[in-house]
C-alpha cells in the first residue's frame, strides 16, 4: 500500500461560506521542508549574480574567496560601474555623469528619463546642501525646459521643488526624496543602463525568485492556513492564529520590492 503524503485533516472555517481552507501545522510544514533539496552551489551561483549585477565588486571578491564560487566574469570588469554607484551613494551626482559618459556618452544622449532622473538628483542635492540659489537657478534652467515637453518630468520636478517648502530635518510628504534609498534607486537605474550598454544580464535572478515566492504564498492563503514568510528580510516562519488572514485573498508581506 502507497503511504499518503503528509498532510493536515484539521480545517478551519469560512465565516463567509464556502470551501474550508486546510491547516497545516508548523512541524508538518517542517518536515516538508525537510524534504526539500536545494543545491548549496544554486544557491551561492545566485549570491554572486546578485553581487556581480548590483555591481558590488569587493562584496563579490570576498564572497568568492569565502564561498569558492567562481564569478562567472572578470571581477575588474564591474569596477567602472561600482566607481558610479558609490559617487551617486554619496551625491556627487557631477562624478557620476562624467563618468557614464567617459564609459559611453550615447547612455544618456539616448535616455532622457535617466539623464532627468539624474538631474533631479543633483536638485535634490542642491537642497540638501542649503544652496538654495543654485537649487532654484539649476532647476530653472535645467529641469524646467524638460518638464515643459513631459508631464511625467514636470510632476517629479514640482514634487522636489516641495522641499523647499518643509523643513529638511522633520517630516514631510516629500521626505522620501531625502533617504539613503532615493540614491540607491537612481544607483539601480542607471546601473541597469550600463549593464544593457555592455550586453550583460541587467537584473539578478534573487528578487525574481523572491517575488515568484511571495506570488505562490499569496495563491497558497487562498486554500491553506500554514506557516508562512511575512517579512522576507528575516525570512521567519510565522503561524497565524486560525481563523486570521483574508480567506480568497491574498495577504500582505514586507520585504519584497516592486
Amino acid at each position: 500500500m502507497s503511504r499518503r503524503p503528509l498532510q493536515s485533516n484539521l480545517q478551519s472555517s469560512n465565516p463567509a461560506g464556502g470551501l474550508t481552507k486546510k491547516i497545516i501545522s508548523r512541524d508538518e510544514w517542517d518536515a516538508k521542508l525537510a524534504g526539500v533539496q536545494v543545491d548549496r552551489e544554486d544557491l551561492n551561483k545566485l549570491i554572486m549574480n546578485y553581487l556581480i549585477i548590483e555591481g558590488f565588486k569587493n562584496a563579490a571578491e570576498e564572497f568568492s574567496h569565502e564561498s569558492g564560487t567562481k564569478p562567472p566574469v572578470n571581477l575588474e570588469s564591474i569596477e567602472d560601474r561600482t566607481i558610479v554607484r558609490k559617487a551617486i551613494l554619496r551625491g556627487n551626482i557631477e562624478e557620476a555623469i562624467e563618468r557614464v559618459n567617459d564609459l559611453n556618452p550615447e547612455i544618456l544622449d539616448t535616455n532622457p528619463k535617466l539623464f532627468f532622473h539624474l538631474q533631479q538628483q543633483r536638485l535634490i542635492e542642491y537642497i540638501r546642501e542649503g544652496r538654495i540659489m543654485e537649487a532654484l537657478e539649476f532647476a530653472q534652467e535645467e529641469l524646467a525646459p524638460r518638464g515643459e515637453e513631459n508631464p511625467e518630468f514636470l510632476a517629479e520636478l514640482e514634487r522636489t521643488m516641495s522641499l523647499l517648502a518643509f523643513e529638511l530635518a522633520g517630516p514631510s510628504p516629500v521626505s522620501d526624496l531625502l533617504t539613503p534609498a532615493q540614491r540607491q534607486k537612481l544607483a539601480s537605474e542607471l546601473n541597469r543602463e550600463l549593464l544593457l550598454s555592455q550586453s550583460q544580464e541587467k537584473d539578478p535572478k534573487l528578487p525574481a525568485l523572491l517575488k515568484m515566492c511571495l506570488y505562490a504564498q499569496q495563491q497558497l492563503d487562498e486554500r491553506c492556513t500554514y506557516p508562512k514568510i511575512k517579512d522576507f528580510t528575516k525570512a521567519e516562519l510565522v503561524m497565524e492564529p486560525m481563523g486570521s488572514g483574508p480567506i480568497g485573498g491574498a495577504s500582505g508581506a514586507s520585504g519584497v520590492g516592486a
